[in-house]
Parts: C-alpha cells; sequence; structure tokens
C-alpha cells in the first residue's frame, strides 16, 4: 500500500528538502500538496524526484478553482497531480441553510466538470462543519454531495468524529465516491494538549484499523494521507504514523 503525507503537516518544519528527505526514508510513496509547495512547482518536482516521492493529489482553494484554472493545471501538471481536491469554505463564506449547501455543491459540480474536461479527477475535503446539524435536522455534507453527484469525497476521518458523527455510515453511504482519505488520530483525554488534540496515527482514540478494513472494502479510495494539523516533532510522528498503518 503506497502510503502518502499531508504536506501541510509539516509546514512548520522547513526546509522542504529536509522533509521530503525524512520522508523518503521512512517509506512514504506519496505527498500531498498544499498552497505552501506551489511557489515553485518545477523546482519542487524535482526534490520530490530525487526523493522517490510523488504527488499524485493537491489541495486547490476554492478561488482558484474558480479563477484561476489555468493556473491551477499549470501546477499540477508540473507536479503531476492527477486528483485535484478542494480542501476548505473560510467560515465567513459557509451558507446556513439546506439551499445555501446545496448552492454550494453546484459550485463544486461546476469545477468538478471544469476538472474532468481538462483531464483530472476532483473532490471535496472535509472538515467538522459539514457534520454540524442544519435548522432542518439535515447536515451540509448531504447536500454538497446531492448537489455535485459526479465529484469524489476526500473524507478526513478525525474531521468527521470531531464533527460529532460515526465515520461507518458515512463509508458505508458513500463508499464509491471515497477517493482519498485523510489518515489522521485525535489524542486520547488529557494527551496532545500542545497539538490542538490531534495524535500520531495509531496511538489516539480512532480505530484506525477498523476504518482502514472497511474502506477497503467499501470505499473507492486510492489514496490514503497522513496528517496532524499541528504536530510539534514532524519526524515522531511521520515515523511512527507509518508504523501504525503498516500493521493494519
Amino acid at each position: 500500500m503506497n502510503w502518502s503525507f499531508q504536506l501541510y503537516s509539516a509546514r512548520n518544519f522547513q526546509p522542504w528538502k529536509g522533509v521530503l528527505k525524512m520522508l523518503g526514508e521512512l517509506g512514504y510513496a506519496q505527498v500531498e500538496g498544499f498552497g505552501g509547495v506551489y511557489d515553485d512547482p518545477k523546482a519542487f518536482r524535482a526534490e520530490l524526484d530525487k526523493n522517490g516521492l510523488t504527488m499524485p493529489t493537491g489541495h486547490f482553494s476554492i478561488d482558484a478553482l474558480e479563477k484561476d484554472f489555468d493556473g491551477v493545471r499549470k501546477i499540477a501538471d508540473a507536479l503531476g497531480i492527477t486528483l485535484l481536491i478542494c480542501p476548505y469554505l473560510v467560515a465567513e463564506s459557509r451558507p446556513t441553510d439546506t439551499a445555501g449547501w446545496r448552492g454550494f455543491g453546484a459550485r463544486l459540480a461546476k469545477v468538478g466538470e471544469t476538472a474532468e474536461k481538462a483531464g483530472y479527477g476532483f473532490a471535496w475535503h472535509n472538515h467538522d462543519f459539514e457534520f454540524k446539524k442544519l435548522a432542518d435536522g439535515s447536515v451540509p455534507q448531504d447536500h454538497i454531495l446531492a448537489a455535485a453527484p459526479d465529484i469524489g469525497w476526500e473524507m478526513d476521518v478525525a474531521w468527521v468524529v470531531r464533527g460529532g458523527d460515526d465515520p461507518l455510515p458515512w463509508i458505508e453511504k458513500y463508499g464509491k465516491r471515497i477517493a482519498a482519505v485523510h489518515v489522521k488520530d485525535i489524542a486520547k483525554p488529557g494527551e496532545g494538549v500542545d497539538e490542538d488534540g490531534w495524535s500520531d496515527v495509531g496511538h489516539g482514540t480512532i480505530d484506525w484499523a477498523g476504518l482502514i478494513q472497511a474502506l477497503r472494502a467499501k470505499s473507492a479510495a486510492k489514496y490514503y494521507v497522513m496528517e496532524q494539523d499541528n504536530p510539534n516533532d514532524i519526524e515522531r510522528f511521520a515515523r511512527r504514523s507509518i508504523a501504525a498503518a503498516k500493521t493494519y
């Protein structure tokens, strides 16, 4: 299994040359890009190649995807990205009702059409707010995926849990649309205080062994991406997480 690594996790542990060398040595085969590594795509690609890494997936803002798709395409082609992922919607732009979330889903659907015509896959990446109930008892994630029936989903399991939901029914319901997974863990009570309550994969509270089994059986996920939003030791996180994942 080719384990990937979301480079956002290492944004505070520069330089990138050292990060990529470490990841290659630890056995990662892939990384996932984000805006912080797109300044010089050709040079970054050279560092990936040097360390035996590929970047099949990358995060791009909704603004870039809607307003500068040509720019996104140039970055993606330089880095080898084939699955474009929209990762976030800032709080001030989030709808508050069903119609608003369906409208946002329609925007993603249009981006997905553009991406498909250009030869890329496209997916939405969740946080916790998509699972917070609206006034009518529904949740935004259902509306997003219903309004954009042809796009994929990069499922961030730990954010589903933090949103107050159980990942397993979502895997059951939308498994064939799950194109990628963020493999992230939540710290045990009293731990991870200086890491925003996150944990190294396999050392927290999420049943990753069971979830990996469910995802392999019921999802279309091709990419399993390690992430920790605020690690205090990037080498420890990367090393312990891939060691745990290899046992699943």
